[in-house]
């Protein structure tokens, strides 16, 4: 391929990946076109087979080739390129402000997935099926609660792979964890709940989102065992807001016998299940929900191992809130579409969901294996944390470090991450919050450099 140039000495790998996302970014290998044989091209440009296989591993596996036995291997579409003013696209609850920052080429914001891995070809066979199969019924307004075959295929899925305790019934389809919350806060001031306890650190997103419903967040502090419940106790609030299974942004997980304490705090508990597809190095934890259904608002959505823009979620109120939240969903937005729920329901049907999941989470583990050893090889002073699940890790800092401001550095640098204090309210460590979902391995080990070259 001529438009590759001549290879380099050291890095092969990494400038031929460069090299072909740079031309499917600007045009000149535009969509469909296929690509020389691997051996062909290892002969043409002088290098080992192995360079080759391993650079379209890496274009495969961020979407922009595809390989197929006879088909060969093809572009499917074309690098996206960082928007020009620098603003980042917004996730469920992480809508944080930010200056603008031209030049960023490397977004690692915690929460935004791997959306290379949307499951296009699954996606189109159930939509396909689903319009086959379709009632005129099925496209009408249907029931504020969801579709009957979601909320089915939900409850059966959450019972066996989150142990939460629910009928379909008792599921109501929302449009992502956000709008769950909105209605849990507009039902929570209708009876006289206007102040919820909230994780700190915790997402300021959520934070934020609070109180724009006109709820005020009361700070609780996290340890490494989790929510510290007796300090919740004394607030004197009737709700929190909590990631037992896998603290935003800490990682920590409420520790047994928190959660016994949890449970016998009297208030409502609100459990934002935000990333528990994602587990690597441990079992998963089951939800609180499944121990006090009648006191946990359970909170889930499909925007981290499908796409945000899915707009799909659930919550699983305890059934005394049930039908105001009904009524409030009803008046909010009549339900949400009907054809990505059926879409959704037949994926969980079929198996194709779970398949979907394994392969990201391999996908996932490749990436965080490649963020946390360049972390170490770069910046072996830093402490990493929360590595065993989700879509970030939580870098903390030495003391009198102003995290802010290193991360503006680092933003000069090409790279978001997101400063700790951001989080926070109450006085504590200094840190970063990094996402490595979105990025390759070899993206993510250049931005580990930057970020190295930024702390000096």
């Amino acid at each position: 391929m001529d438009l590759l140039g001549v290879p380099p000495e050291r890095g092969r790998t990494a400038w031929l990946v460069d090299g072909l996302r740079a031309a499917i970014g600007d045009g000149r290998l535009p969509p469909d076109s296929r690509l020389p044989a691997t051996r062909v091209l290892a002969g043409d440009l002088g290098v080992s087979r192995g360079v080759v296989v391993e650079a379209y591993q890496r274009l495969t596996d961020e979407g922009l080739l595809t390989g197929r036995t006879r088909a060969g291997t093809r572009v499917t579409a074309r690098a996206s390129r960082p928007p020009a003013d620098g603003v980042r696209p917004e996730t469920d609850r992480l809508r944080l402000p930010q200056r603008p920052a031209p030049g960023i080429d490397l977004d690692l914001s915690p929460g935004v997935p791997d959306l290379s891995a949307f499951p296009r070809a699954a996606w189109l066979r159930a939509e396909r099926a689903v319009l086959a199969e379709a009632t005129t019924a099925d496209l009408g307004y249907g029931d504020p609660r969801g579709n009957h075959r979601l909320r089915t295929e939900l409850a059966a899925w959450l019972v066996r792979t989150r142990g939460v305790r629910a009928a379909a019934d008792d599921i109501i389809v929302v449009s992502g964890v956000a709008q769950a919350l909105a209605l849990l806060c507009q039902t929570s001031r209708a009876r006289g709940i206007d102040a919820w306890g909230m994780e700190d650190p915790g997402s300021r997103g959520s934070r934020d989102e609070l109180r724009h419903w006109g709820v005020e967040p009361v700070p609780v502090p996290v340890d490494a065992q989790g929510l510290r419940v007796a300090e919740l106790a004394a607030t004197g609030v009737a709700a929190v807001l909590l990631t037992p299974a896998h603290q935003f942004p800490t990682g920590v997980v409420l520790s047994p016998r928190r959660r016994l304490a949890l449970l016998e705090w009297p208030g409502l508990v609100v459990e934002d299940d935000y990333d528990a597809e994602h587990r690597y190095d441990r079992a998963p934890v089951a939800a609180v929900q499944a121990s006090a259904p009648e006191r946990v608002a359970y909170c889930g959505s499909v925007s981290k191992s499908l796409a945000p823009g899915m707009r799909l979620g659930w919550l699983i109120p305890p059934r005394r809130l049930h039908a105001d939240l009904v009524a409030a969903k009803h008046a909010s937005d009549l339900g949400n579409p009907a054809l990505a729920q059926l879409i959704l329901a037949r994926l969980l049907a079929t198996g194709e969901h779970d398949r979907h999941l394994r392969t990201v989470r391999r996908r996932q583990r490749r990436h965080r294996d490649a963020l946390v050893a360049a972390l170490r090889e770069h910046v072996p002073a830093a402490r990493v944390e929360g590595v065993a699940a989700g879509l970030h890790v939580l870098v903390t800092l030495p003391a009198g470090t102003d995290d802010l401001a290193l991360a503006e550095r680092i933003s000069a640098a090409g790279v978001r991450v997101q400063p700790l204090s951001w989080h926070r309210r109450l006085p504590g460590p200094p840190g970063l919050v990094i996402g490595y979902a979105a990025h390759p391995p070899d993206r993510l080990q250049e931005a580990v450099r930057r970020i190295a070259a930024a702390l000096g």
